[in-house]
């Protein structure tokens, strides 16, 4: 039934490729901002994948997981509704929780803090307009991580409009989105706030977040724009744990054992602000300036302990351009820093019911991270086109444990890394472009990696470093878009999460081979307003991962050759978009992830899954500005029992966190 489905899908794209076609342009340039290029996505020497607002807006408006799950290469994971993994090529492997590896940032400012986490739940998608993953080692610009960079940009300062969105579904679901956005003089302003509640398919598993997200921009003379984002977010979501295997099958929404009575669960409030100017000097000198702070309050009781830390974020990046022609060769040269600094005092308790007992360990923890960074982009005759570029990064922990007399105080700091990135592209014709590069990462522990649940200070472990080798093929044409990319990922010093007494702590495993294919297909075959069927897409994206430990010797035991644990060897996406009649549109979209090995050791498997999701959306007309949209949906129509978000190398083989089961949501939004 499986394979039936694939078939029927890709069958279904070379139908819809064969048909007839006009003149109509259907499918648009997609220019992005990644590595300072402000091109077209086919003329980046990279593989760059995008997603926009009409992409986010084709699922239900909960979370951006199933829009991010469409891009290949990518993957993100659930664990529970709040809690957030995602792996680009394979790089969730070291995060027990919470985001490790990627490196985000938000309007152009980093909002990964200085010790390596990213709070993404904070985040609610109707503030995000478009994003961009830089997927494998782009070190070049943006520092350490050989996972990849994901650009989160909110609003783009154009339009006037107040609109409001709201999704009601199964579980308890209840979203409602509110954004206003306009020009008041020279300023352009738009504000958001979201309110989301779930009871969650799990027992213990509920969810409850308030979003509110402003952001300012101001014209500056005529050369200078000032601009400003900040966000506030009060987050909660329960925490259900992992199952094992016996529980899973026997009742996947069940809650591991004591969950309930732990009153297991995630508080965190958080502030971000941040504020850029961005000058136009002349035709070739330009400057972006940013600065930016943030302030966690967290707090975690769970299975181990009771956990309450503040985190303390600033920091700032300037990136400066300058644009030059030598005869018939153009270029464009960018270099600028990047300074982060994070402090966080951590309190660890006895959990009681839910209540702090007797004090475990009282620590703080700092980080900085200071990034120097150029690059030069040249545009060579007979369409060729090389980039170079190179970062120096430094990092450092210090380590201050004040529950013991006299304190203790560590420090681990890391030798400073250079992650130099070579591309080169050619352009064949106005479809068609070839690149490969060659790129170095380098990724240091996080602050909760030197720092696990077993509370203590870990200074033994290594950064991780990797040389990624990549070929490519991408192009569009009015109808058709394609993106071919193969790469080897050779990563040593590989940070694998362990875990002990159902505490997480980290190793370096030795290194890794990752060998992967991506390919990404959309084609628009025809539109025809007058005709019931107006439009029709059809795209598909497929991931291939062939990842296998190297040399990895644990405890006397040789796992050299094993599949790399939490890696799904193939995983397939496809989709059909429909437009029917004069108010109709319909989405449907299947999903293919292969098994999973759990365990470094091969021995336990997470079983393949296929999940299909529709949704129909209804537009009447109106003759003035005002717009409605009624829409239902629903997910996991096959009623598949999966688990989205696995724990690896679990503690008494608790591996499993089952997702939801075949659910469905209404929604309604007006605008104007």
């Amino acid at each position: 039934m499986r394979w039936l489905l694939l078939f029927c899908f890709s069958l279904s794209g070379w139908a819809a490729f064969s048909q007839s076609s006009d003149s109509t342009r259907l499918l648009s340039e997609v220019v992005v901002k990644s590595y300072a290029a402000n091109k077209s996505v086919t003329l980046v020497p990279a593989s760059i994948a995008v997603v926009d607002s009409v992409q986010l807006q084709r699922f239900n408006n909960q979370s951006l997981v199933s829009a991010f799950n469409t891009i290949a290469g990518v993957r993100m994971e659930e664990r529970s509704p709040g809690s957030y993994r995602i792996a680009i090529r394979g790089s969730s492997l070291r995060a027990p929780f919470g985001i490790r590896n990627v490196k985000f940032y938000w309007n152009g400012l980093p909002l990964t803090d200085g010790g390596g986490n990213t709070y993404l739940n904070l985040l609610d998608n109707a503030s995000v307009e478009k994003v961009e993953i830089l997927k494998g080692p782009s070190g070049s610009l943006y520092g350490a991580g050989t996972g990849g960079v994901i650009l989160l940009n909110g609003w783009s300062g154009k339009g006037n409009q107040i609109s409001v969105r709201s999704t009601s579904g199964s579980y308890g679901l209840f979203n409602v989105q509110t954004q206003a956005h306009g020009s008041i003089g020279k300023a352009k302003v738009a504000f958001t706030y979201a309110h989301q509640q779930s009871e969650g398919y799990r027992q213990n598993s509920s969810t409850n977040r308030d979003a509110f997200s402003l952001q300012l921009q101001h014209a500056i003379g005529k050369h200078g724009v000032l601009s400003s984002s900040l966000f506030y977010t009060d987050l909660f979501y329960q925490t259900p744990g992992g199952l094992t295997q016996a529980q899973y099958e026997a009742n996947p929404a069940q809650a591991r054992a004591n969950a309930a009575s732990n009153k297991a669960a995630v508080y965190n409030k958080t502030f971000f602000g941040g504020l850029s100017y961005d000058h136009q000097w002349n035709d070739q000198w330009s400057i972006q300036v940013g600065a930016y702070g943030s302030v966690t309050d967290f707090v975690n009781p769970t299975f181990l302990n009771y956990e309450k830390r503040k985190e303390e974020n600033a920091g700032g990046r300037v990136e400066t351009h300058y644009s030059f022609t030598t005869g018939s060769i153009k270029g464009k040269l960018t270099f600028g820093g990047e300074a982060q600094f994070f402090h966080s005092p951590i309190r660890n308790y006895d959990n009681v019911l839910g209540a702090t007992g007797n004090l475990q360990a009282e620590d703080e923890i700092d980080s900085r991270l200071m990034i120097g960074f150029a690059q030069v982009e040249i545009d060579l005759p007979k369409n060729y086109s090389i980039t170079v570029g190179s970062s120096y990064s430094f990092i450092d922990y210090k380590f201050n444990r004040l529950s013991t007399q006299p304190n203790i105080r560590q420090q681990r700091g890391f030798t400073p890394a250079f992650s130099p990135r070579v591309a080169i592209l050619k352009k064949w014709n106005k479809n068609l472009s070839v690149y490969g590069s060659l790129s170095k990462g380098f990724s240091p522990p996080t602050a909760a990696e030197v720092r696990p649940s077993t509370s203590s200070f870990n200074d033994s472990l290594q950064a991780e470093t990797g040389l990624n080798y990549e070929v490519g093929a991408k192009g569009s044409s009015d109808r058709f878009s394609y993106e071919v990319a193969l790469y080897y990922f050779a990563l040593d010093q590989t940070i694998v999460v362990q875990r002990l007494n159902n505490a997480d702590y980290f190793i370096n495993s030795g290194n890794t081979d990752q060998k992967g294919a991506e390919v990404t297909l959309a084609w628009t075959p025809f539109t025809n307003r007058q005709s019931v069927l107006r439009s029709m897409k059809w795209w598909s994206s497929f991931t291939w991962n062939h990842y296998r430990f190297g040399r990895y010797n644990k405890n006397g035991v040789d796992f050299s050759g094993k599949e790399l644990t939490g890696v799904p060897p193939t995983i397939f996406t496809g989709g059909v978009d429909l437009g029917l009649g004069k108010s109709f549109t319909f989405h449907g979209t299947l999903h293919y992830t292969d098994r999973i090995p759990l365990n470094d050791s091969n021995v336990t498997y997470a079983s393949d899954y296929l999940l299909l999701g529709a949704k129909l959306n209804f537009t009447p007309h109106f003759r003035g500005k005002q717009r409605i949209e009624i829409w239902l949906g629903a997910d996991n129509l096959l009623d598949q029992t999966y688990s989205l978000g696995n724990d690896l190398n679990a503690a008494g083989n608790r591996f499993f966190n089952a997702a939801a089961r075949r659910n469905y949501f209404v929604g309604l939004s007006f605008s104007l």
